[in-house]
């Protein structure tokens, strides 16, 4: 191995490599193109950085100057990217080496800059990468090797097409490496295009998968699924805690219940900018936050070092997003446990998921509020801080408590202290596990009423009876509790109730010699019990099915061809009407009037009188009318607008000249509008 690389390791703390790490840096695959498979958590990220790294350095084990790449890392998610430049950069740190990320939601304007600066390795997205090459920001004449890091990944999101440009824009002397946890058709087939006689790699892990994850599936009701990621989170406790759903408003939803229960929580979605991600899972590792709250997006690739815990809030979809999601947990021989919390109608397909992922699951009950309530005894009386002696900082305030308070009262505050540090447990309703019904409280079934009397009221149903009404009623009226009365039969003219025998003297005399309850509410003794309620008379069987008729199974004289119908048997509308005599008249016939002309007048009728026409005479010779004297008629007087001759005319106080425009003249003109004055009338 290379002395460069080897002093990063040791003062990382790798004492040794993993199957994965030592399968790539095999000397018979120096210089060749690699397919290797491995789960999640194997170290495939170091692995492909020692698998690279004598294509980039030279002799010496350094980098040279930093100018155009030399090596291109592709990976699917942003969070997954900049995580590759952070061990890429602590790997490569002794040697010299440039790392810079172009990835989405990032500035590109500091990834152009960075990349004009000179950088060895370059960490991107897809999407990111294609851009920078479409805009002549990066130059890939000088890469030497091309890795693809969680490849499968990149295929299922629809990246295939920039994938297939990055790699045409390369040169063709390059070395390509696919790292992916699965080797689907489509891995195949672009290792087969791309690749040049690739060596296949396989660790044995894949074949046993994520030995070091406990796999628990807990069966809930639905509308306590929520309840039971509550309890999961508190009963393991763990340093980091993943909880994986399939929608963003899910997320949401949970992050603010969590966050008002008292839980260090983050979330992490699609609809978060990169800044935000960042400073998400930053919080993680820092210890601010427990509980991560994520939709696939942080399914691939995200490493947490201290993560034993990831829940299932909402199934996956398919068992390789499961096998992703509990991936994140049980990485570099730490231990983890994967809870799944299974709806009782999603249990087939949580153990579809699992027989497909081909992992075992314990099946249980999801803690309950008595379970957590022990592990947190269990977890305080574990505490290293009761072997811590006392210091002399704190020793005269624990005399002033010893002295104040008993060893009983000191104990119990110190329990109450921690536990209101914590959210409290939830209540669950119980599930049996071989998939059955939920266990619900019996009922409660009245004791025996004991002697009693029945009364009898004049309501029912007819009159809109209740018990909810008379129940009170009686109480309120008799001086009763609810205890002393006991069945309320509601017939359908009257209600028959049953009264303790040692309140009847109570009851009548407070009802008094009316023996009302209500006002025209009598209430007197009946002479037994109602009688039973008629059974419901038996629904007749439905008649037995009769499929229908076929053609085949018509009868014969159906099937024979009917002869055409006589002229009798026609509709009497079409029938002819017989021949009539002209002789003869039928009795309905009237007389007729004889039949004359319009032009004819009646010889009753006189001509009318013309009326004599006046001679025409023309215009010029006709005499000239007189004027019309207006004011003798009445009139106003007729006032000139542009003068104001005479009296004002009311409602028109103005005294402005009335102006039109003229329309504009039609042909080339100056497009002068003309005003012209308004011609008065008359």
């Amino acid at each position: 191995m290379i002395q460069t690389l080897a002093d990063a390791l040791e003062k990382r703390g790798y004492a040794s490599l993993t199957p994965v790490q030592e399968a790539v840096t095999a000397d018979e695959l120096a210089g060749k193109d690699l397919l290797v498979s491995a789960q999640t958590g194997s170290g495939k990220t170091v692995g492909f950085g020692l698998a690279i790294a004598p294509t980039l350095m030279d002799g010496l084990g350094k980098f040279p100057p930093a100018a155009a790449p030399l090596a291109l890392v592709i990976a699917p998610t942003r969070e997954l990217a900049l995580q590759v430049q952070r061990e890429l950069s602590w790997l490569y740190a002794e040697a010299g080496a440039t790392v810079v990320s172009c990835v989405g939601g990032m500035d590109a304007r500091s990834e152009r800059r960075a990349l004009e600066r000179g950088a060895h390795v370059v960490v991107a997205t897809p999407g990111r990468l294609c851009d920078h090459i479409n805009r002549n920001n990066i130059d890939l004449d000088d890469v030497r090797a091309v890795v693809l890091d969680e490849a499968d990944e990149m295929l299922d999101l629809g990246f295939r097409e920039d994938l297939e440009f990055i790699l045409g824009a390369a040169p063709d002397d390059r070395r390509t490496l696919l790292f992916s946890a699965t080797v689907p058709r489509g891995i195949a087939n672009l290792a087969k295009r791309y690749q040049k006689d690739a060596a296949r790699i396989s660790t044995t892990g894949e074949k046993a998968q994520h030995a070091d994850i406990e796999y628990r599936a807990f069966v809930v009701t639905k509308h306590d699924a929520e309840n039971a990621v509550i309890n999961v989170l508190r009963y393991y406790d763990a340093q980091n805690a993943l909880v994986f759903c399939n929608t963003r408003a899910m997320v949401n939803r949970l992050t603010t219940r969590f966050s008002n229960r008292g839980f260090a929580v983050v979330a992490l979605s699609g609809e978060l900018s990169q800044t935000e991600r960042t400073h998400a899972l930053q919080a993680m590792r820092d210890g601010r936050a427990k509980v991560c709250i994520a939709t696939d997006v942080a399914a691939r690739g995200i490493d947490l070092p201290r993560l034993d815990l990831v829940v299932h809030a909402e199934l996956p979809t398919n068992a390789e997003t499961m096998l992703h999601r509990s991936g994140r947990t049980g990485r570099a021989g730490r231990k983890g446990v994967s809870a799944l919390i299974v709806p009782g109608n999603w249990r087939k397909k949580a153990e579809r998921l699992l027989s497909t992922a081909r992992v075992q699951a314990e099946w249980a009950n999801p803690p309950s509020a008595e379970d957590v309530m022990a592990r947190d005894e269990e977890r305080l009386l574990a505490d290293p801080m009761w072997l811590e002696t006392v210091t002399e900082d704190e020793r005269e305030f624990v005399d002033k408590l010893v002295a104040a308070h008993e060893p009983q009262m000191l104990a119990a505050a110190f329990l109450r202290l921690a536990r209101a540090k914590q959210s409290a447990p939830e209540e669950l309703s119980v599930v049996p596990v071989d998939g059955g019904h939920p266990e619900r409280p019996p009922k409660r079934l009245r004791e025996d009423f004991g002697p009693s009397q029945w009364f009898i009221l004049p309501k029912g149903r007819k009159d809109n009876a209740e018990a909810r009404w008379i129940l009170p009623m009686l109480c309120k009226a008799g001086g009763l509790t609810s205890a002393d009365i006991g069945a309320i039969r509601i017939g359908d003219a009257a209600t028959h109730v049953q009264i303790a025998e040692p309140k009847v003297p109570t009851l009548l005399e407070a009802l008094g010699d009316k023996g009302e309850i209500e006002d025209g509410v009598p209430l007197r003794k009946a002479d037994g019990p109602p009688p039973e309620a008629p059974a419901q008379r038996a629904r007749p069987s439905p008649k037995p099915f009769k499929p229908r008729r076929q053609d085949s199974d018509k009868r014969d004289y159906e099937k024979r061809d009917r002869p055409p119908r006589r002229q009798d048997d026609r509709p009497a509308s079409d029938k002819p009407r017989p021949p009539r005599d002209s002789d003869e008249k039928p009795a309905h016939d009237k007389p007729r009037k004889p039949y004359a002309k319009k032009d004819a007048a009646p010889a009753d009728r006189k001509p009318p009188a013309e009326k004599p026409r006046k001679p025409y005479v023309k215009k010029a010779d006709r005499p000239a009318r007189e004027p019309i004297d207006r004011t003798a008629r009445g009139d106003k007087p007729k006032v000139d607008r542009i003068t104001r001759d005479g009296p004002p005319r009311a409602g028109k106080p103005s005294d402005k000249p009335a102006f039109a425009k003229a329309r504009k003249p039609k042909g080339p003109g100056n497009g002068k509008d003309v005003l012209r004055r308004k011609k008065p009338k008359g």
